[in-house]
Order: C-alpha cells, then sequence, then structure tokens
C-alpha cells in the first residue's frame, strides 16, 4: 500500500511540486509522521494535512522541518513562498467564481421580474387601446367629448372635438388638428412611455434590492457587514498566515490558526517525573497554551490563564507528546500549565 495519498485534483502544480518536495524530505529522513509531529511541534493531523495537499503549511512548520531533516531553510522558505502565492491566487480564482455565480442568478432573477412586470401581461390594465373602461376603443366613430364637463364648473371653455363632416361652428375656425385615429395614436405612444418609465423605474429598485441581497452572502474574505471600527478601538492587523487572535482563538488548535511557529516562545517549563511540561505563549495572537513532551499514553495537560475556569486540556493518546488547544491571554504573566500523568504524579510550572 502506497505511503502517500494522491494529491487533491486541480490542485495548482506550485503547491502540487512544493507538497512532493515535502514528501520527499519525509521520505529521505525515514521518519514516520508522528516522529515529525513530536520533532517539529507540530501535531499529526497538521501534519497529514500539510502532506496531503489539503492545507498550506505555516512557514514555521516549514523552518522546523528543515531544522529536523538538515535541509537547507532558505531553499525550503523559497519555494513555500511560491507555494503561498500559488494558494492565495487559487483562493482569489474561488470568490471570483463565487462572484460570478452571484451576478448571473441576479441577472437570471431580474429577467424573469422584466418578463412581467406589471400584473402578468405585456400591457398595463386600463391603458389606451386595450379596450378597458375609458378606453378609446369603447367610443364609437364620431363620437365627442365634453372636455367642459371632465374640467368641472367653472374651468375655462374647451372647444369639442367633433366628429368627421360635421359642419365647423357657426362664426368658428375650420377645425385644426389631428384626425381622431392619430389623436388615439399620439395616446396611445404617450401611455407607452409612461408606461416604460414606470417599468424602467421598478426594475432599477429591484435590482438594487436583488444586489444588496446577494452581495451580503459573500462571506469571509470581500465585504464587511459592519461597519468599520473607530481607530481608537480597532484590533491590530494580523500577520500573513495567522487566522485568529484573543477570545476567537479561545478553544482552537494553535499551529491550524497560525499562531507556532516563529509566533511563539516557551515562557515556562517543569518537569513532572519523566515528562516536561511547558507554558507556550503567543504574543501575536494573544493565547497561550500547555505542552508536555516525553510522556505516556493517559498522560493529561492543562493550560490556564486568569482562572481555572478559562482552561483547556489536551491528552496523550498515541505518541510521546501532545499538546492543549488555545486560550485568550493578553500576556504571559497568569499562564499556568499543569500536568496529571497516568501513574497518578501531578505539578505545574511555576506563575510569574
Amino acid at each position: 500500500m502506497p505511503r502517500w495519498k494522491a494529491l487533491p485534483e486541480g490542485l495548482d502544480p506550485e503547491i502540487s511540486e512544493f507538497t512532493s518536495q515535502l514528501r520527499g524530505l519525509v521520505d529521505r529522513s525515514g521518519l514516520s509522521i508522528a516522529a515529525v509531529s513530536d520533532r517539529t511541534g507540530y501535531s499529526k493531523t497538521s501534519w497529514e494535512r500539510y502532506l496531503n495537499g489539503r492545507l498550506l503549511a505555516p512557514k514555521g512548520a516549514i523552518v522546523a522541518l528543515a531544522e529536523v531533516t538538515g535541509t537547507h531553510q532558505g531553499h525550503l522558505t523559497t519555494m513555500w513562498e511560491l507555494a503561498e502565492r500559488a494558494w492565495s491566487r487559487s483562493e482569489m480564482r474561488h470568490d471570483m467564481t463565487m462572484e460570478a455565480i452571484r451576478i448571473s442568478q441576479a441577472r437570471s432573477a431580474l429577467g424573469e421580474f422584466s418578463q412581467n412586470p406589471v400584473g402578468g401581461s405585456g400591457r398595463p390594465g386600463g391603458a389606451a387601446g386595450t379596450g378597458g373602461p375609458g378606453g378609446s376603443e369603447d367610443r364609437p366613430a364620431g363620437a365627442t367629448t365634453d372636455f367642459g364637463a371632465l374640467r368641472g364648473p367653472g374651468a375655462p371653455s374647451v372647444p369639442q372635438q367633433r366628429g368627421p363632416g360635421a359642419p365647423p361652428r357657426p362664426g368658428g375656425p375650420s377645425p385644426a388638428g389631428p384626425a381622431p385615429a392619430e389623436g388615439r395614436q399620439r395616446g396611445r405612444r404617450r401611455m407607452t412611455v409612461f408606461v416604460a418609465s414606470v417599468v424602467g423605474a421598478a426594475l432599477v429598485v429591484a435590482a438594487a434590492v436583488l444586489l444588496t441581497d446577494i452581495g451580503g452572502d459573500s462571506g469571509e474574505r470581500t465585504v464587511a457587514e459592519s461597519p468599520s471600527p473607530s481607530p481608537s478601538s480597532s484590533a491590530p492587523e494580523l500577520p500573513a498566515g495567522v487566522k485568529c487572535g484573543g477570545d476567537a482563538c479561545t478553544g482552537k488548535d494553535p499551529e491550524e490558526m497560525g499562531c507556532g511557529g516563529e509566533f511563539v516562545e516557551t515562557v515556562a517549563s517543569a518537569t513532572v517525573g519523566t515528562a516536561l511540561i511547558e507554558v507556550r505563549y503567543s504574543k501575536t495572537c494573544s493565547t497561550a497554551w500547555a505542552r508536555i513532551t516525553n510522556a505516556a499514553v493517559g498522560d493529561e495537560v492543562r493550560i490556564t490563564a486568569g482562572g481555572e475556569t478559562n482552561g483547556q486540556t489536551g491528552e496523550v493518546e498515541t505518541a510521546t507528546n501532545a499538546y492543549t488547544p488555545m486560550v485568550a491571554a493578553p500576556d504571559s504573566a497568569g499562564a499556568k500549565a499543569c500536568a496529571t500523568l497516568a501513574s497518578g504524579e501531578t505539578g505545574c510550572t511555576p506563575v510569574r
């Protein structure tokens, strides 16, 4: 049975080549993934993801692997930088694809709306030429309209329209203006322009509503849904690869969140039996976690910061080391690691 799984289809060639190089380093070193995890301080689960192309290894993991395998650190980090750019491009392409899908959905929705703009018919009810109440087609040819009656009492007199063939009014000028058929055509054109204006305005409003709703679903990387905080309360910008800070990191894996590697240091340690326990602190992430090495299966390690209620526990299951999830810690002063060994022996690091 082959040691490595096939890399995911569609993986960027730069990432694929970098992952293959990492696999080659591990193969030549003769180390198992568990041994690589023990010597680098990154979890076995994380290394399985790195070596199977499902997650790009953080720079700290690459530096640690170079030290463990005796590889030139500069060459390996150069390849990592190329892979990191390719990973970012892949994420950008994915975001653009999702944006194109959302725009296509919006256009389809607008197209359905424009096909049935008013009441489910191509012509508005009661418009000129529809035969509805008050429409021009209800009047027989030659009928007249009393505009004086329509304008109400006291309105200035308006000449009546007279049917074809009617004699001119005595002493008055000859009738002028378009024939009744031309008047109906002009009325229809005016109504058509009016309806088109109303439908156009409705389409603009619908487009604004749809695009606003769709844009709100873009999620993680493109549009912020809440107002930007004031400069006095804004959180510090995290370095590339670091995915959380402070309370947002509580309960999460420090390696997967990018808080390990070059962003962590050991601030306290103690020996309990044959096991070594350490307080690992990341100023960048404002978090702390505990690590236990040279341990036995069943040994436990716990990290606390600011009280026992704010703690996380890790257990040694198959290897000789383990580490806890993170707890928020604005500084390392109150962080404490404690171990409970399977033999019953206990101990803690000193609190600074």
